[in-house]
């Protein structure tokens, strides 16, 4: 942090839904983001309509005196911010009413501390190999399961425990997200460092294929190759397809040279379909590949929507009608309510798997008939999910484990880790 002493951080969370107001689970996520500043709850939106602020994020600034100073709505980077709060400071030492010493408020602990793993993000399975992004941990371990897909024997953790950027030998994570299998290689969507990354199982090296370490925030950044956030991806054609949720697209990644391009999406966050160039998506942060098509999990719409792979398609809405439409509503078409999916997975019925995150459920979705049954209940924030031959595989966040879901009798347990 540039000014430690001189400012004080202070989120007001004004949560768009209705899990989002939950204290326990703005604490949890603001620890699993590292955000461990003094945060409120404002679940009645009384500070959003007292500041009037119209959009997410936006800043407020309020000198010593209380008073506001200035205010602005978007993303914008810390380098943009420092002149006007060195301003800020300077004024308030000239009139003698800095205090240049920190507030001693110390970071609450998460609900349930984490163990083995902490906030796994994503778990992905290929016969009885297995590989887990340890989000919290800052790794991705990969190992085998036994005959009965319960216990997991690890063979290699790579990253950790700090976070960073870095490739090679021992290398730096930020945060990892989705994991796919693709023969003696693992590849890894790091929305922390804003980079896809290809680790090799036989020695643990690992590099970068795509993104420089940097985020996406103006055309130099993309001219350079730069990515933002991506969070799942698949593989079809020797071509990965990477949700990108920070600019709301999905985007190819070539196996051969690593170039990256928009594949769908025009970057506006939105839910809208048509052509790929002009279709609108919203953080998308779930993704799988079934034949010609591309399904995706589209968080801020609560919505699961399909691609086509054909350059030449489009994009489909399954279920789902708005960025403010949400719930916990199964049945079929518009009537669905979903609360912000963050995984998919394809099962061999021609049914899609989905976490329906913010209301701890795994639910099935029929893509023909654009019906919803909900499956099991009962998880805790569930990110990520893989469906094995016998057990489902879900990246159960919040209470850092990952969940096995016996397929026939539903029973639920936890994967033993050794």
């Amino acid at each position: 942090m540039r000014y430690p002493d001189e400012i004080a951080v202070v989120g007001v969370h004004s949560g768009k839904f209705t899990t989002e107001r939950e204290t326990p689970r703005i604490r949890d996520a603001s620890i699993r983001l590292g955000a461990t500043h003094l945060t409120i709850n404002d679940r009645q939106f009384r500070l959003w309509r007292a500041y009037a602020v119209g959009a997410w994020p936006t800043l407020v600034a309020v000198d010593p005196h209380g008073a506001v100073v200035g205010m602005r709505a978007g993303e914008f980077t810390a380098g943009a911010l420092a002149p006007f709060v060195e301003r800020v400071i300077a004024d308030a030492r000239s009139a003698g009413i800095m205090i240049d010493a920190p507030l001693p408020f110390v970071a609450d602990p998460p609900t349930v501390a984490p163990g083995q793993l902490a906030f796994p993000g994503k778990v992905a399975v290929d016969g009885r190999r297995i590989a887990i992004a340890d989000s919290g941990h800052h790794r991705v371990l990969v190992g085998s399961l036994d005959e009965r897909g319960t216990r997991m024997r690890v063979e290699r953790s790579i990253g950790g425990p700090d976070a960073g950027y870095r490739d090679g030998a021992e290398p730096a994570f930020v945060n990892p997200q989705g994991v796919l299998f693709h023969g003696d290689l693992v590849y890894v969507a790091d929305p922390g460092s804003h980079t896809v990354r290809e680790i090799s199982l036989s020695t643990g090296v690992t590099r970068t294929i795509a993104g420089t370490g940097g985020q996406l925030r103006s055309a130099v950044d993309e001219a350079r190759g730069a990515l933002s956030s991506p969070w799942d991806l698949t593989l079809a054609d020797d071509r990965l397809y990477v949700a990108m949720a920070g600019v709301h697209q999905i985007w190819t990644v070539t196996l051969a040279g690593g170039s990256a391009e928009v594949f769908s999406g025009s970057g506006a966050e939105a839910l809208h379909d048509g052509p790929h160039a002009e279709a609108a998506l919203a953080q998308p942060m779930g993704l799988c590949s079934v034949d010609d098509v591309l399904y995706f999990a589209d968080s801020e719409s609560s919505a699961v929507r399909v691609a086509d792979r054909d350059p030449s398609g489009g994009v489909r809405t399954i279920v789902g009608t708005g960025l403010f439409d949400f719930g916990d509503v199964d049945g079929s078409g518009d009537a669905v309510r979903m609360q912000h999916q963050q995984g998919i997975a394809p099962a061999t019925d021609g049914l899609l798997l989905v976490c329906d995150s913010y209301n701890d459920a795994l639910k099935w979705v029929d893509p023909s008939s654009r019906r919803v049954e909900t499956w099991v209940r009962g998880f805790h924030e569930p990110s990520g999910l893989a469906i094995g031959d016998r057990a489902v595989y879900v990246a159960d966040t919040n209470v850092h484990r990952i969940a096995v879901v016996d397929l026939r009798s539903s029973d639920v347990q936890s994967l033993s880790i050794e």
